[in-house]
């Protein structure tokens, strides 16, 4: 099956789920949130949430760090862009 994650074209077998797709991608399920035709997953639907050929997937990674630097980023979730910032003081 083929379907869209981040954006770019991936080709998988059929019958994976989220928590499949990201145990591929070598992603810690606990460290993001994911998105999956522009549905907010709850973590414990990732394990139930069956990717179909067609299916766009988002995956927002959260990473914390820094030296009291804010740090903003825009991430693109469908149509949307979510605007996350860190301000980590060391």
């Amino acid at each position: 099956m083929d379907i869209q994650v981040n954006g770019e074209s991936q080709t998988l077998q059929d019958g994976l789920t989220v928590t499949d797709l990201l145990q591929q991608l070598d992603i810690r399920t606990e460290k993001v949130a994911v998105e999956l035709n522009l549905k907010i997953l709850d973590r414990d639907e990732f394990s139930t949430s069956i990717l179909r050929h067609g299916d766009t997937i988002e995956i927002l990674s959260f990473i914390g760090g820094g030296a009291g630097i804010p740090i903003t980023k825009a991430h693109r979730i469908g149509s949307s862009t979510l605007n996350t910032g860190l301000n980590i003081r060391l």
